[in-house]
C-alpha cells in the first residue's frame, strides 16, 4: 500500500461540516465575482478607448460633456454643439442658414409616479429637441418643422386651431396647434385645444 492510499484510508472516515463546505462555496463565489469585475472593468476600458477614438468630438466643459451631434432644425440636418449637465440642463449652439451663430439654453424636470421631481436625462432632452416645432415667419406664414419636413399650415387654421399629422417613417404624431399660442403632440390622437390652454 502506498502513502497516498494510506492517507485516503485514514481520512475517508472524516467528513467536513456543512459550515465548512458553505464557507468554501462562498469563497469560490466571491473569487468568481472578483474575476468578473476585473473582466468587466477591462471591457469598459476597451470600449471607452474605442469610443474615444471613434471620431465623435468630446471636450470637457465646466458644466458637463460637450459634443457635436446632428439635429433636424427647420427641416435641415444641422451640426450642433451640445452640452448636457447632470442638473437636467443643456446648452447648444449652431450656425443658422443666415450664417449667424445661434445659442440656446434649456432643460427640464420629470415628475415620477410618486410625485418626486428628477432632472431630465440627456436622452429625454434630445428626444424633446427632436419633436415637431411650430414657427411663425415675419411674412405672416406659419410652419411645422419635423425631421426633414417643412409644412406650411397658414391656411389650415379654423377659429385659431389647426390639426396636423406628421410622421418620420417610424413614428406618427398628431399635433394640435393654437395660432401663436402653443401646440401639443400626441402619438394617439388630436388633443382638444382646451386641454392645454
Amino acid at each position: 500500500m502506498t502513502n497516498k492510499e494510506r492517507y485516503k484510508q485514514a481520512f475517508s472516515a472524516l467528513h467536513s461540516s456543512c459550515e465548512m463546505t458553505l464557507e468554501v462555496e462562498k469563497m469560490a463565489i466571491l473569487s468568481k465575482r472578483a474575476k468578473f469585475k476585473a473582466t468587466a472593468a477591462a471591457i469598459v476600458t476597451i470600449c471607452l478607448a474605442i469610443t474615444g477614438g471613434s471620431g465623435v468630438v468630446y471636450a470637457a466643459d465646466v458644466g458637463g460633456i460637450q459634443r457635436t451631434i446632428q439635429l433636424w432644425i427647420e427641416g435641415d440636418r444641422t451640426d450642433v454643439s451640445f452640452t448636457y449637465d447632470e442638473s437636467g440642463t443643456y446648452d447648444m449652439s449652431y450656425e443658422s442658414k443666415d450664417g449667424e451663430n445661434v445659442l440656446l439654453h434649456g432643460g427640464g424636470v420629470a415628475i415620477e409616479d410618486d410625485g418626486t421631481e428628477r432632472p431630465l436625462t440627456e436622452e429625454e432632452l434630445l428626444e424633446d429637441l427632436s419633436m415637431p416645432m411650430v414657427e411663425y415667419e415675419e411674412d405672416g406664414t406659419a410652419w411645422v418643422y419635423y425631421c426633414d419636413q417643412k409644412i406650411e399650415i397658414t391656411d389650415q387654421f379654423k377659429d385659431g386651431v389647426c390639426y396636423v399629422k406628421v410622421s418620420n417613417g417610424e413614428k406618427t404624431l398628431y399635433m394640435t396647434v393654437l395660432y401663436q399660442d402653443g401646440w401639443c403632440t400626441s402619438p394617439h390622437k388630436y388633443e382638444s385645444p382646451d386641454s392645454f390652454r
